[in-house]
């Protein structure tokens, strides 16, 4: 079953959660890793500030999660 991330949901709370979408963050150029504001960040507010498309980052991570949960 493919569940899909919450629009609330941090971008600290889904790499901690999920450690294979740390791949996706960093593959994305994004620095989440560490930073102090990923806790309250979402992923629209990481989009954002990264000039990212919002789609393409939620579905990226999405399918990492998704590979995830068949580890």
């Amino acid at each position: 079953m493919k569940r899909k991330l919450n629009h609330d949901a941090t971008m600290d709370g889904i790499m901690r959660q999920t450690p294979a979408a740390v791949r996706v963050v960093l593959q994305h150029g994004m620095l989440c890793v560490g930073c102090p504001i990923a806790s309250f960040h979402t992923i629209s507010d990481a989009a954002r500030e990264h000039h990212l498309d919002e789609e393409q980052l939620r579905c990226d991570l999405e399918a990492a999660i998704e590979a995830g949960w068949g580890a």
